[in-house]
């Protein structure tokens, strides 16, 4: 999948968030401060690990495409299933001396959403780096909220089960960057859909969403496609990588219009022939 370079796309951005973000680190051991306090940089800053941008994305995405084919996403427990480990490795042992079928029927084992965001056999096309704070939007201090946890018989607090969690405050923004490798059309135009869900704020990050907590914003400023169309081309682009002259390949706002749109129509033409098998084998 990866043996041949065929395109990249880089995308940076500025993901912004409207209400208050709570992205735990998990209950602290120190004698002092918060409970829950938020994931952070090495240096006290909030940061948004990529992992966490990318499987909220990845399960919406999943969901819908769920809605059309279920065949089309598995589900996370059965990509981890001790039937599906058995079985990849039942295959890695039939194909051990030929690579290139042992890709192919690794492939045919992967559902489309997982050919996209990865499986535990098969590495991601898509990267999205730890989204780091922006410096003139954060002001060195947390919010601190209280909690506690009710019991379901009494429907009362709980004694003794008081907390305090940390949260970054609305209106901090952090730097975006993502690149995609390799991908075909459609799966460019599924990675819009869900681009696009987060710059319409629809997809809430981290804990306590049902607070309201989470909501964020993405704003994509720039976008630079690499599709050289034979080896000449290929040649072209390492020698302006090299002397960090990717200035052609930056597209501008009507570019990167008409790109969506190829992406897009590539992805309903895909979708529209699962639904059309589907109703087939019906």
């Amino acid at each position: 999948m990866f043996h041949i370079f065929k395109n990249r796309l880089e995308i940076t951005g500025t993901l912004t968030t409207i209400t208050a973000l709570r992205i735990s680190q998990g209950r602290s051991t120190e004698p002092i401060g918060s409970d829950l306090p938020v994931v952070k940089d090495s240096l006290g800053r909030p940061l948004i690990p990529g992992s966490s941008f990318k499987g909220a994305m990845r399960s919406r995405l999943e969901a819908f495409m769920r809605g059309i084919d279920p065949t089309l996403a598995k589900e996370p427990s059965e990509l981890v299933s001790q039937a599906m480990n058995s079985h990849v490795k039942t295959l890695k042992e039939q194909h051990k001396d030929d690579d290139q079928a042992l890709t192919k029927a690794l492939d045919n084992l992967t559902d489309e959403v997982s050919k996209v965001f990865g499986t535990p056999w098969q590495a991601s096309k898509f990267q999205v780096q730890d989204l780091m704070v922006e410096a003139d939007t954060w002001f060195g201090q947390y919010q601190e909220r209280d909690g506690v946890a009710i019991d379901r018989d009494t429907e009362t607090a709980s004694d003794g089960k008081l907390y305090d969690f940390q949260v970054v405050p609305a209106g901090t923004s952090f730097e975006f960057k993502a690149v995609v490798e390799n991908a075909d059309p459609w799966e460019l135009g599924l990675l819009m859909v869900g681009l696009h869900q987060f710059e319409a704020q629809q997809i809430p990050l981290g804990g306590g969403k049902s607070r309201g907590l989470g909501v964020v914003s993405l704003e994509l400023d720039e976008m630079i496609w690499v599709n050289p169309d034979g080896s000449e081309a290929l040649v072209k682009y390492l020698e302006h990588l090299v002397n960090n002259q990717l200035q052609s390949y930056n597209k501008t706002a009507h570019e990167i219009q008409s790109l969506k749109r190829e992406w897009s129509t590539a992805l309903i033409h895909k979708l529209t022939q699962a639904v059309s098998a589907e109703k087939a084998h019906a």
